[in-house]
């Protein structure tokens, strides 16, 4: 009977040595993986991880086809940038094993849609990790929304806004792998994939109209390699119920800010509001390096060399786990298969415009995710307006505590 599921890792770049290498190797779920072989165009990455993982030369490979035709695997997980998420995916589903991809699901809905056919065709499990979701701030919020403390969603802000470092390709280390990752992606599907997500899980509703204005002034005047992308884009989402939601995302906050990521969010209904302190995460740190806001939510290093929190245990519940093995107690499978259901009843022609980047990242836009609005300057695919503030961010900081805040209605017995 196999206890350790037969893993293989396509793409080993940033997601992997923020996140991943900690649940392969450092965490509960360790015991239950066997990282079998590596794929990634990237010699030095790919060595680095064959390295950490133990993984002798001839099963690392350069293009992930020939890691699938030459290893005998019960999963792979596909960590490249999330423009190329698709190939490996169905490629993989094709061959019979099962995927985890962290989100968004793909960069366009066109290629979603193959993602998703795939998986239906070969009947094997396709997971997609919004790890957000597995946050105890999210989750609080979602557990008070929907037993009526707040009356109904009105209105939302949320904003997650990254240090230029992060999109710089002129920093070292470069933070992606590839060079080029900003150009190929947008905050949209980097960023505000995670706060649409959020936000749709803890209201429980469903989108009808995306529109959103990109601005890009810092990114292209970056020395000596330029990058051709979107400092900040503004996305407003309109749901079902009439109430809307705004969504800010960005790659070019000055590196002064107070963590990697700036963010936080504020949910308005008409029985009450909650602020969610998603950037005051509970430990601030004062050092000779500087002023930093520390998360242990999401990563968690324990004395003893373990790394929890749930950037790694919202993955590590999903695994597709061999029959026979035992999962940590706490580990009730809940990712969710993308919310295929959903996605599959979009319509788009598959070009990457506001909605289309949205609705394949969340799958939740519904029937109208490639509206555009008629203001001009508003698809992201189309002319971007400028931002005249590229050096400067004002922080207007909602909540000064850590985790959740929230005024409403006392709760019925």
């Amino acid at each position: 009977m196999k206890t350790q599921l037969r893993l293989g890792v396509i793409g080993s770049g940033s997601v992997v040595r923020e996140i991943y290498q900690y649940l392969y190797f450092r965490s509960q779920y360790s015991p239950l993986l066997d990282v079998c072989a590596v794929a990634d165009p990237s010699e030095p990455y790919r060595n680095w991880f064959g390295n950490l993982a133990g993984i002798p030369a001839d099963r690392r490979f350069a293009d992930h086809r020939e890691l699938l035709a030459k290893v005998e695997l019960d999963a792979v997980q596909v960590n490249t940038p999330d423009h190329l998420h698709c190939a490996p995916t169905v490629d993989a589903l094709r061959a019979g094993l099962d995927v985890v991809v962290p989100k968004p699901t793909a960069a366009t809905v066109r290629d979603a849609h193959a993602m998703i056919a795939a998986a239906r065709e070969s009947g094997r499990f396709l997971g997609i990790d919004f790890h957000k979701r597995e946050d105890p701030r999210i989750k609080e919020a979602e557990a008070r929304f929907q037993r009526g403390r707040y009356g109904t969603f009105q209105t939302a802000v949320f904003y997650m806004l990254d240090k230029l470092w992060v999109a710089d390709p002129n920093h070292s280390p470069r933070f992606f792998a590839s060079a080029d990752f900003a150009e190929k992606n947008t905050p949209v599907s980097f960023l505000t994939v995670h706060m649409a997500d959020a936000l749709m899980k803890i209201v429980n509703l469903i989108p009808v109209q995306v529109r959103a204005t990109g601005y890009s002034q810092k990114l292209p005047a970056l020395k000596p390699i330029p990058v051709n992308g979107y400092d900040l884009v503004d996305t407003e989402i309109r749901f079902t119920t009439v109430a809307q939601a705004q969504i800010i995302t960005g790659l070019a906050v000055p590196n002064s800010a107070e963590s990697v990521t700036v963010q936080s969010g504020r949910i308005l209904c008409s029985e009450g509001l909650m602020d969610l302190g998603l950037g005051t995460p509970g430990l601030r740190e004062v050092h000779a390096d500087g002023l930093t806001e520390v998360n242990p939510l999401f990563r968690n290093f324990e004395k003893d060399n373990t790394v929890k929190g749930y950037g790694i245990s919202s993955t590590g519940r999903g695994l597709p786990m061999p029959k026979g093995a035992r999962r940590p107690s706490s580990s009730a499978r809940t990712m969710p298969v993308s919310s295929a259901e959903t996605i599959a009843s979009t319509r788009c022609d598959g070009t990457r415009s506001a909605g289309s980047s949205t609705a394949a990242a969340t799958g939740a836009i519904g029937s109208s995710a490639c509206l555009t609005s008629t203001r001009k300057h508003t698809r992201i695919a189309s002319s971007p307006a400028r931002w005249a503030c590229s050096g400067v961010m004002v922080s207007d900081r909602i909540s000064a505590s850590p985790g959740l805040s929230g005024v409403g209605a006392t709760l019925p017995a």
